[in-house]
């Protein structure tokens, strides 16, 4: 890999950084380096929000390479929302543009005195005065940068008023509404005055072997255009299953309260494409193109939502709408506000409003009553601003039960709230939701898919039931793993890549000599490595929990009656990773194995 530079924003120095060659080796890159490297700054003592609280921008060995859905790269630190190990994975094109540009990432610690945005230029690198784009929007701040330096294919990453406000979900954003969503690293950003940062690069992306790479690396794309994944994914978009999903009892309803809800089929990709589609945006050299472009009564060519946004503005609150779902969706993108917390929290109020926890006057008079998509957008605009009722929303959903004391109310792990595939009608995101080192998350492993399944036997995955228990427990760990090893290179998970190819593409773009198996214990050791941060960031077998109303059954839909055995999941679950079931930190033998032993933090 390349340098990646480091940046105070206190002192204003820049300076290059190499990444440690054995580093690279045992961690690949994005997330996975991106822990190793932060490890010895993040403490239990830091605040998150700190000047010298670290904000990492890495690519992985594979982004920007044209190879199969490569052109992501990973935003890592310390949680706002959680206060745990932070990663958000982003796609579009700033990721391959630093990489152009000479760089692999960039590290950022300090606090400007007054705003500042970063440029760009391969090897010129200036910090220059933000105070005229403090208060504008993520898209509003592309094209005025883009205007004001006249450069073409200038890329931007920047933050809207969410994170100048400091809001633990708040979020950054590139391109066609491409985020960098979840655990609030938006905020972080803002803490450190940091508006934007602009990216130009006329350089090569660089590969080990280029001869050996360039057929790989063009066979893999042509399979995986031929892949019947990727056609759906085109077509319809990552809401392309949300009917199936509905169908199964996997599809939150009244914020997880419902297993039934009229009208929820109209939420689906099916539905935005026969109702509002009107094209298709790709990320860098990317042949599925899930984005979706919509428009609506006014004319106006806009992002469309993606499965997440759709159920957790749809469904989640009972709307089923999906034209009003694609402007709140974009009214949290513009504020740059990570759509499954905002909706997640505001499902709560709206949970707590309905059982009469929540009173009128709590919330500025605004009827939070199901299908209310008015008092939605309202709870949207006062959160961002921090303004009345908005003061508690913006809080995060834990917090906000912990205020009205009802804090077995929350759907949230370790602080994040949970994404929108609900472990009632696919038992293994149960394991996903507890273990997850960022918190509740599906993008840790999206094992909803292998519970309907999608399963490769050359990982050693085998094919249970949907509503299987402990039996899975190991299959969750090692699909895990895999995942891990997405993040890292960094390749997106929607893109159906055999491992034997990611194999293939990792030697000739390293030159290393890897196995399969040697590829599962890189993701093996990075997944254990960020335990070992949570750990010593306070986190305790305790945390490694369910919110209670998902362990209680639906009375109705594809999930009725169902009772996840979560204990004895969590129970085998710890003896497949080699973890002690009484604390959950991992056993020496298990550390020394994958060379992480002289890691085990002291508190432990």
């Amino acid at each position: 890999m390349q340098p990646i530079l480091k940046i105070n924003l206190s002192t204003r120095q820049i300076e290059s950084f190499s990444i440690p060659t054995d580093w690279e080796q045992d961690f690949l890159g994005g997330a996975s380096l991106a822990a190793r490297l932060l490890y010895d700054a993040l403490t239990p003592e830091l605040n998150p929000l700190a000047p010298e609280a670290p904000l990492l921008i890495l690519n992985g060995p594979l982004s920007g390479t044209a190879g199969p859905t490569v052109g992501r790269f990973v935003v890592c630190g310390k949680s706002p929302a959680t206060h745990l190990w932070a990663e958000s994975n982003c796609g579009g094109f700033f990721g391959p543009e630093l990489r152009m540009a000479g760089w692999d990432g960039i590290w950022i610690t300090g606090q400007a005195e007054h705003p500042v945005y970063l440029l760009i230029q391969d090897s010129n690198v200036e910090i220059c005065p933000a105070e005229w784009l403090w208060g504008k929007d993520t898209y509003e701040i592309q094209e005025i940068l883009k205007q004001q330096h006249g450069i073409s294919g200038l890329r931007t990453l920047g933050i809207g008023l969410a994170g100048e406000h400091l809001l633990p979900y708040a979020l950054l954003l590139c391109d066609h509404g491409r985020v960098a969503g979840r655990t609030g690293l938006g905020a972080v950003m803002g803490s450190k005055h940091l508006k934007a940062i602009s990216v130009k690069g006329t350089g090569k992306v660089p590969v080990f072997d280029p001869a050996g790479y360039a057929p790989r690396r063009s066979a893999a794309n042509l399979a995986l255009k031929a892949d019947p994944m990727t056609s759906v994914l085109n077509s319809l978009g990552t809401a392309g299953a949300a009917d199936y999903f509905n169908y199964l009892g996997e599809q939150p309803k009244k914020y997880f309260s419902a297993g039934l809800l009229e009208g929820a089929d109209n939420i689906s990709g099916a539905s935005i494409s026969e109702t509002i589609l009107v094209g298709k945006s790709a990320c860098h050299a990317c042949v599925i193109a899930c984005g979706r472009v919509v428009k609506l009564e006014d004319g106006e060519k806009r992002k469309g939502p993606e499965y997440e946004t759709l159920v957790g503005f749809g469904p989640n609150l009972g709307i089923t709408n999906p034209k009003v779902v694609t402007r709140l969706g974009e009214l949290c993108d513009r504020y740059g506000v990570d759509s499954i917390s905002m909706s997640g929290t505001i499902g709560l109020a709206f949970r707590l409003y309905e059982l009469g926890i929540i009173h009128p006057d709590d919330a500025d008079g605004l009827e939070l009553v199901w299908g209310n998509a008015a008092a939605v957008e309202q709870c949207i605009h006062q959160a961002v601003h921090r303004q009345g009722f908005g003061q508690l929303l913006a809080l995060g959903a834990k917090r906000l039960a912990e205020h009205f004391g009802a804090p077995e109310q929350a759907i949230q792990v370790n602080g994040l709230e949970v994404a929108y595939h609900d472990p009632r009608g696919a038992s293994g995101m149960a394991i996903v939701y507890a273990t997850s080192p960022r918190g509740a998350c599906h993008n840790q492993s999206d094992y909803f898919l292998a519970d309907i399944g999608q399963v490769d036997a050359s990982l050693g995955l085998e094919f249970y039931d949907r509503h299987a228990g402990a039996e899975k427990a190991a299959n969750v760990a090692r699909h895990q793993d895999f995942r891990t090893v997405n993040n890292a290179l960094v390749l997106c998970m929607f893109a159906n890549v055999p491992p034997e190819t990611m194999v293939e593409l990792i030697n000739a773009a390293c030159g290393y000599h890897w196995t399969l198996q040697d590829l599962l214990r890189a993701g093996e050791r990075a997944w254990n490595l960020k335990r070992l941060i949570n750990l010593k960031l306070g986190l305790t077998r305790a945390n490694d929990t369910l919110p209670l109303p998902l362990r209680q059954p639906y009375a109705e839909g594809g999930s009725a009656g169902y009772l996840i055995p979560f204990d004895e999941m969590m129970q085998a679950y710890y003896i497949a990773r080699g973890w002690d079931p009484l604390t959950g930190i991992p056993k020496p033998e298990k550390l020394q194995a994958l060379g992480l032993l002289n890691l085990l933090p002291n508190n432990l």
